[in-house]
């Protein structure tokens, strides 16, 4: 019986604490003595310190990881190289190219095949919608254009921008878009300000208030190096002209 009521006083007295025997004065409660750090005051300072030197460790190794492999840049585009192939373009008179063309001038255009024949100064264009089923064909020369296959029988003019738009609404500059094509300026429209793309060959072309974008440049047999896509944009005026093949001289 009286193991129990002993055992009954401690847990009463808590955990870790002393129970004074009986009859005898209680205990004063008091603080804790300190108790010394058996590794001394340097070693307390180096656990503060762990945190900081893991952290540091965490930064040097994410510095250490592999970074991305940058492209270098390309190279500036050779001047001579570009002159070269600029004239080389400049003196084709006798072309052909068969393709795309999508013209829009605002709410109003069209799109189709397009097959261009040049002569020098003599053209021929046959742009045939495959959905409406309607084809006409544009030809001309410096002196004026003829325009048939529409509604209304044959056209003549000596304005062949406006002969086009009158009868079709699209506003297409085309005795330019002939030099444009080829990556040059046209003569007749002026200044013209030409962009070189790092690869030495034209980007971009600004004339007469028309920005024209060059892509998709490859070689053609028997010549220069020749645009694939031409995309020609003023003010809601946009032509876009995809180049399937590109045909040089007088043979088909």
């Amino acid at each position: 019986m009286r193991r129990g009521m002993a055992w009954a006083a401690l847990f009463r007295g808590g955990v870790g604490q002393r129970t004074a025997p009986a009859g005898a004065p209680p205990l004063l409660a008091g603080p804790h003595p300190r108790r010394r750090n058996p590794a001394g005051p340097g070693t307390a300072r180096m656990l503060r310190a762990a945190p900081s030197l893991a952290a540091a460790a965490a930064l040097l190794l994410a510095g250490c990881t592999a970074q991305p492999v940058r492209a270098p840049a390309p190279a500036a585009a050779d001047p001579a190289r570009a002159q070269a192939e600029a004239r080389q373009r400049a003196g084709l008179r006798d072309w052909t190219l068969a393709g795309r063309i999508a013209a829009s001038n605002g709410r109003q255009g069209g799109s189709g095949r397009i097959d261009w024949r040049q002569r020098g100064a003599a053209y021929s264009i046959s742009v045939s919608a495959p959905v409406t089923r309607q084809s006409w064909r544009l030809s001309g020369d410096a002196a004026g254009a003829r325009l048939e296959g529409l509604e209304g029988g044959p056209r003549e003019s000596a304005d062949v921008e406006a002969l086009l738009y009158q009868a079709t609404g699209w506003n297409v500059p085309v005795r330019a878009l002939a030099d444009w094509v080829r990556g040059i300026g046209a003569p007749a429209l002026g200044p013209a300000e030409l962009a070189y793309g790092a690869d030495g060959l034209p980007a971009r072309l600004r004339q007469d208030g028309w920005t024209i974008d060059y892509r998709n440049w490859r070689p053609v047999a028997g010549g220069p190096v020749l645009p694939g896509r031409v995309e020609a944009v003023r003010g809601e005026a946009k032509v876009r002209l995809v180049v399937d093949a590109w045909t040089l001289g007088e043979g088909e």
